[in-house]
């Protein structure tokens, strides 16, 4: 499979510290669909150079299972995204996770750096996928719908944490702990941009790794809205996530129910279902739900 293919059917990215190879490990060895290794705030700055030697051999370590293994690097705009690239480009990952994009330019620019770096490093050219966190810079949440055919791009998320900083934030959630208006839209452009783009949208991460209950909501939640996946920072949380992001078997007959009935009436564009009245977008809703497990 390769990693974008990988990244089109992933339902839960979990992130693990480059600068722990046990935590590498064991991100890998669970049942995460793509392995995040973390270059950038996981790792203090007096550790990222040994980090990514750590990285660089973790990946040559474990080549068969190189679509699943995707790194973090620090942001285009800090002196360690280059160094970052020389070190772990030659071990070939996946995928990389583009933090703090500006807009369009940085990911053409990455796609730049990435497609020198292939080369030198005997990497079938473009193969190397990126996932970028669309709205941590103010630039870059207003930029969230400019990505169509930006080469190499798999998938859009956002994070809430940069972006209050970087607007003047004393918080960004509500008393009842959900995310203020401004992070609400940075939720919001992130989906819609990733639609525009043609890639699937990813949660941001659940930062309470206890918190069950209210992880399995929000992955529900935002699974109905049209995000694909959710990062996780902790090992505890990919199962729920996965579960979440899988349509269940009720949704599945459902989906099933409605392209049976349209293929069975080709010449109608609007049925009468179960006192609904069903048409092409709910088709293409059921046809996307099927497509999710590898039916259509």
């Amino acid at each position: 499979m390769s990693a974008f293919d990988r990244a089109a059917a992933a339902r839960s990215w979990l992130f693990a510290p480059g600068d722990s190879e046990r935590k590498m490990a064991k991100a890998l060895d669970g049942a995460a669909d793509i392995v995040l290794i973390d270059l950038e705030d996981a790792v203090a700055e007096p550790a990222k150079p040994a980090a990514r030697e750590n990285v660089a051999a973790f990946l040559r370590a474990n080549q068969d299972q190189r679509d699943r293994l995707w790194v973090r690097i620090n942001p285009l705009q800090t002196p360690h995204a280059l160094a970052d690239l020389a070190a772990i480009m030659p071990a070939r990952p996946g995928g990389l996770m583009l933090p703090k994009p500006r807009g369009r330019a940085d990911v053409e620019t990455l796609d730049h750096y990435l497609s020198a770096l292939e080369v030198a490093a005997g990497t079938a050219p473009g193969s190397t996928a990126v996932i970028i966190v669309a709205t941590e810079t103010p630039q870059g949440m207003l930029a969230t719908g400019s990505y169509e055919g930006v080469a190499r791009l798999a998938a859009m998320t956002w994070g809430a944490e940069d972006i209050a900083t970087a607007i003047g934030a004393i918080a960004n959630r509500e008393a009842d702990g959900s995310y203020a208006f401004p992070y609400q839209l940075a939720r919001t452009l992130c989906l819609v941009g990733a639609a525009a783009a043609g890639v699937p949208a990813i949660e941001t991460i659940h930062g309470d790794f206890r918190d069950e209950a209210g992880l399995e909501a929000l992955a529900n939640d935002v699974r109905r809205a049209g995000f694909r996946g959710m990062l996780a920072i902790h090992p505890a949380q990919v199962d729920i996530i996965n579960r979440a992001f899988t349509p269940s078997e009720a949704e599945v007959a459902a989906a099933r129910e409605i392209v049976d009935l349209f293929a069975a009436n080709p010449g109608l564009g609007t049925i009468g279902h179960k006192g609904e009245m069903l048409d092409l977008p709910h088709l293409n809703r059921a046809r996307a739900v099927l497509a999710r497990i590898g039916t259509a």
